[in-house]
């Protein structure tokens, strides 16, 4: 974040000698001294002084100079109608904006025109449509010391609470919400807050615990916020909300009236998906390999239809059940759905038409709503009843559509009045007229007629007067300077009437007036003045009546969003034919006691032709795989060749219990699925070079929290734990790693390993198995057949994928070479004997076993052509 500008501090010195004008913006300034403030100054919006530099350095506008009898100020503006754009840029750059309007018109005043700041802009408080980057939620978080957390979406109005009870447990929170901004108390911690987050320093007094409760109470009356900390981030949150709005024009307080819910919740309800494991499945964020980006989970379960069905979505993956009721509740639905393809396709149709109701209430509670947003969100309401229809039937069979059934409420006397009293196409600006419709309002309609009757006047007017004046080139116009007019060129003049009085000269006419002209003008100037201020007032009055049945619209737009999530889900599961998985409770695997569970203990993990839900989609032929990992056998061990599918086949075990605690079916033929209360993975390499970690501390460090938090009902993930050091040291990690997940943890746990020494470990666990990825080796290479099979691997193949990955032919030859010398090691594989043309080997002699052992230990996959030919260098040298 930038550093705050403050007030000018040219303009502070001489402060006492400044214009009003001037004195006006410095006085916001220091009043908004965290902000840039943009102060309207006619069609533009100003800043001046060292803020001036700044924006026009940022925004790349020309910077100039104001001068008045105090001196000589820098100036850079922008336009009004252009702003959002450059207001983007600033926020970008780490600035806050606070937008200071003019809030008086020019004409009102003899003197200055009263300005005030609008609204503050800041990334975690957008409510412009312009600015919101997509349907997505945009949260802003507040901290306390105490770990009280609050997160409010100021752009629909969505605001949670909880208090945790450790640092981890905050990071986590703050994974899965991803706020745009933080904002922190006295003493709160700001570590948990990554790069991209800004973090504000708020004012102590709106965290003193009885300001805290008297703001919360405001909204929602008596609060059942369990505990001082969460009272405390509540209400400083809603109070720095209400200063990121400012003053209205509309007058009407600063209060935020469509925040009308405040659900408090436990992290421990819903499944934990920590920043490591979101990243590596790719829940939200595909990665980039080798430059190409593949896709994530949420596009693949994407198929909603509107922008409030997709945040939904979004918030399930966010947050995955733990509760096998509630589970059970959404698959249910699911299903119903699926079964009725017409109702379905029929309410997906519907759902398109369907405009974002939480940000159009917001927007109408908040005054900022135009005659467009009425319009959207009468058609909207419009749809509900067919909706309803869509689902009356498959309410039947699901409690949860019943439920949704019931809440689709289409505010008739909401839509009746919009329909009733705005136009079906109204103009953008609501203060020029045009909004209301004929017959909404008499008052209204009277000064329309009379404005109707002047122009119809006008228009008659100049054949009537070429008539009177036999002047047949005669004309009648209207401009913005001189009103209406009389045109007569001059060879005409001559014939012009008595009572014609001169408005204008021009170089080949004049232009006149008559008594009745002016008389009729002024008739329709006032009468379209008065209209226009009537229709505004109108609006207004229309826009607050809505504004009551914000509850209603926000229960319905639940509604709206739960049935396009349900809709999405059935869609994707008939389209790539997903099975309804049979989902466990919560605790199973605890209860059974595990690690020392009998050998008939129920429950675990049984799927039967699994698939990787993304992966299936960019592969012509995916084969599929079972899985069992049983509660009295949670661990298993899985080996072989690199590109084989194990990284694939691990993820995918993960995806399909992700998948179904969401409420999602799976693309299986049969799954068993326990409730599994944290999904861990330690997948991939990377180094954290800002934090000046390597690959292997960050592998270490992922690896300890797993081995710290993971219980018996959780999932854990492991590829290739240890290779980042020493072989020696990696295979001591693995083991030691294994054998603390099987005798201490009791987690369900997929081990990738390429320390095939692993796999006499995991024979000797009682509750471990070994599995393979199995390959064959042709006159062309390698085939894999990424079917997952009994029993460890019984060669890596490591040599024939360099081959086929373009290792050039010497490297390839020299170290099949120096594998066939030290082939009389016993490692616990058998090397393949299948002659190819980059086999052939020399007699080397016999390697030293610490030289093997670390040749057995690279992963030529991953290893640039470079990079083999330098160690192959560093082996052979000491080889002599």
């Amino acid at each position: 974040m930038e550093e705050a500008l403050g007030p000018p501090s040219v303009m502070a010195e001489k402060a006492e000698e400044l214009t009003p004008m001037l004195s006006q913006y410095l006085e916001l300034c220091e009043r908004y001294d965290d902000a840039l403030v943009l102060f309207q100054v006619g069609d533009f919006y100003e800043t001046f002084c060292e803020a001036a530099e700044v924006t026009a350095r940022i925004l790349e506008i020309t910077l100039t100079q104001r001068e008045d009898s105090t001196g000589t100020y820098p100036m850079a503006g922008i336009p009004i109608d252009s702003a959002e754009s450059y207001i983007e840029t600033l926020l970008d750059a780490g600035f806050r904006v606070a937008v200071a309007d003019q809030v008086q018109e020019p004409e009102e005043t003899t003197g200055l025109v009263d300005r005030a700041v609008t609204r503050v802009v800041t990334p975690g408080t957008l409510t412009e449509t312009e600015l919101l980057a997509d349907a997505d939620n945009n949260f802003v978080a507040c901290l306390t010391d105490g770990y009280g957390l609050a997160l409010l979406d100021v752009s629909t109005g969505e605001f949670y609470a909880t208090r945790l009870d450790r640092p981890e447990a905050v990071e986590a929170e703050l994974e899965r919400f991803d706020p745009a901004e933080a904002v922190v108390g006295p003493e709160a911690p700001t570590d948990p807050f990554d790069d991209g987050c800004m973090v504000t320093p708020y004012e102590r007094s709106a965290f003193e615990p009885e300001t805290a409760r008297e703001t919360v109470e405001a909204y929602f009356g008596s609060t059942s916020l369990a505990s001082e900390a969460e009272v405390r981030a509540c209400g400083a949150l809603l109070a720095y909300a209400e200063y990121a709005r400012g003053t209205t024009t509309d007058g009407d307080g600063e209060r935020l009236d469509y925040i009308t819910h405040l659900t408090r919740y436990d992290p421990r309800e819903y499944m934990l998906l920590d920043a490591v494991a979101l990243r590596s499945l790719e829940v939200f964020e595909p990665r980039h390999v080798h430059g190409l980006e593949g896709a994530a989970l949420v596009e693949t379960l994407d198929e909603t239809a509107c922008a409030l069905g997709g945040r939904r979505l979004r918030s399930w993956l966010r947050r995955p059940l733990l509760d096998a009721g509630r589970i059970d509740a959404r698959l249910d639905a699911v299903e119903a759905l699926l079964e009725r393809v017409g109702d379905r396709e029929r309410a997906r149709k519907l759902l398109a038409d369907v405009y974002d109701l939480e940000r159009l209430v917001s927007r109408v509670s908040r005054g900022r709503a135009d005659a467009r947003d009425l319009r959207a969100l009468e058609s909207t309401l419009s749809v509900v009843p067919d909706l309803r229809g869509c689902v009356a039937d498959a309410a039947a069979d699901s409690d949860l559509l019943a439920d949704i059934h019931e809440a689709l409420d289409d505010c008739p006397e909401v839509r009746e009045l919009i329909d009733r009293a705005v136009v079906e196409s109204p103009p953008i600006e609501i203060t020029d007229g045009g909004v209301i419709r004929e017959g909404y309002d008499d008052r209204l309609d009277e000064l329309r007629a009379t404005e109707r009757e002047g122009k119809a006047w006008i228009d008659d007017l100049e054949a009537r007067e070429r008539e009177r004046t036999g002047v047949d080139s005669l004309k009648v116009g209207h401009n913005s300077v001189h009103g209406y007019y009389i045109e007569v060129t001059n060879p005409n003049l001559d014939a012009v009437p008595d009572d014609y009085e001169r408005r204008q000269t021009l170089k080949n006419a004049e232009r006149f007036y008559t008594p009745e002209l002016k008389e009729r003008e002024d008739e329709i100037l006032g009468a379209t003045e008065r209209a226009d201020e009537l229709e505004y007032e109108l609006f207004r009055g229309l826009r607050t009546e809505t504004a009551a049945a914000t509850e209603r619209i926000q229960a319905t737009a639940a509604a709206v969003a739960r049935l396009d999530a349900l809709c999405s889900l059935a869609t994707v599961a008939a389209r790539y034919d997903y099975c309804r998985p049979t989902v466990g409770a919560v605790g199973e695997a605890s209860d059974a006691s595990r690690p020392s569970s009998p050998p008939d203990a129920s429950g675990g993990i049984d799927v039967e032709g699994g698939r990787h839900p993304v992966v299936e989609r960019t592969e012509e032929a995916f084969v599929p795989n079972p899985t069992e990992l049983s509660a009295d056998r949670p661990m298993a061990v899985v080996t072989g060749p690199n590109m084989s599918g194990k990284s694939t086949y691990m993820r995918q075990v993960a995806l399909l219990c992700v998948m179904a605690q969401l409420g999602s079916f799976v693309p299986a033929e049969r799954a068993e699925l326990p409730v599994v209360d944290r999904v861990f993975t330690r997948v991939g390499a990377s180094d954290d070079i800002a934090g000046g970690r390597s690959t292997f501390m960050v592998e270490m460090t992922e690896l300890a929290a797993i081995l710290e938090n993971a219980g018996p009902d959780s999932l854990v993930v492991l590829d290739e734990v240890g290779r980042g050091t020493s072989t020696t040291d990696g295979y001591a990690i693995a083991q030691a790693a294994t054998e603390y997940l099987h005798d201490e943890v009791g987690a369900y746990t997929l081990f990738a390993t390429h320390h095939h020494e692993l796999t006499d470990v995991a024979a000797d666990l009682p509750r471990a198995r070994n599995l393979h990825f199995s390959a064959d080796r042709t006159a062309d290479g390698v085939a894999f057949d990424h079917d997952l099979r009994e029993g460890p691997a019984t060669a890596s193949y490591g040599v024939e994928v360099a081959d086929m990955a373009g290792v050039p032919p010497r490297v390839v030859e020299r170290a099949d070479a120096l594998l066939d010398e030290g082939a009389d090691a016993d490692d616990g594989l058998a090397r393949p004997t299948t002659p190819t043309a980059s086999t052939a080997s020399t007699d080397g002699g016999e390697l030293p076993e610490k030289l093997r052992a670390e040749l057995r230990a690279v992963d030529l996959a991953d290893t640039t052509p470079l990079e083999a030919l330098n160690l192959l260098a560093r082996l052979k040298e000491r080889a002599e």
